[in-house]
């Protein structure tokens, strides 16, 4: 007989340790407004240290045009959340390494930051975007230890990036949702509880 109760309300399940390009997944209770069915990139990240992320799947209104000048490209690039801390700065996560002069790799393949121009050149130059580059306002971090305990209450799921060209691919619960399969059966019964319960 299937325990439903068990598959659908349990978010006590063991994953993955945390460590910089590491995914932090939600789980599906989760009401804070800026983290429900989020998944976030860990840019830093040491056990009782402060820590930050990424959110890598919340859209906005914004469009890179709208946001700063120089930008020459046709098409609208959008602008995600990364997080409710310093959303009047821009941030870009790539995996375009050396392209970038300046970026910081914080995981194999995974860059942040870089110079200014070189990432307006490579946007005007009509280069990939998806999969390549994505842009965020604002950030998410944690206080020492904060982290570790929102961990340990389960709060998170920690799971691995798998196909980086994938990770700036998609948005919104559709994203949490592919990442959510990836973390295998114990975790299918989160697939069953909407981001707004009233759909239920």
């Amino acid at each position: 007989m299937i325990d439903y109760d068990n598959v659908l309300f349990n978010i006590d399940i063991t994953s993955g340790m945390p460590h910089p390009g590491a995914l932090l997944i939600s789980e599906p209770f989760l009401k804070d407004e800026h983290f429900s069915h989020s998944v976030i990139c860990l840019v830093e990240y040491a056990v009782g240290h402060s820590s930050m992320g990424i959110v890598l799947n919340r859209s906005t209104a914004y469009t890179l045009q709208g946001l700063i000048q120089g930008v020459k490209r046709r098409e609208d690039i959008p602008v995600y959340c990364g997080g409710p801390m310093s959303c009047d700065r821009l941030y870009f996560m790539h995996t375009l390494g050396d392209l970038l002069p300046g970026s910081r790799e914080f995981s194999p393949g995974l860059f942040i930051g870089g110079e200014f121009q070189a990432m307006l050149d490579y946007v005007n130059a009509g280069y990939p975007i998806d999969g390549c580059i994505r842009f965020f306002i604002g950030y998410s971090g944690w206080s020492r230890e904060q982290l570790d305990e929102e961990l340990r209450n389960r709060v998170w799921a920690v799971a691995e990036p798998g196909d980086i060209s994938q990770l700036f691919v998609g948005e919104e619960d559709a994203y949490w949702h592919r990442h959510v399969r990836c973390m295998g059966h114990e975790f299918r019964g989160w697939l069953y509880h909407p981001k707004n319960p009233q759909y239920n």
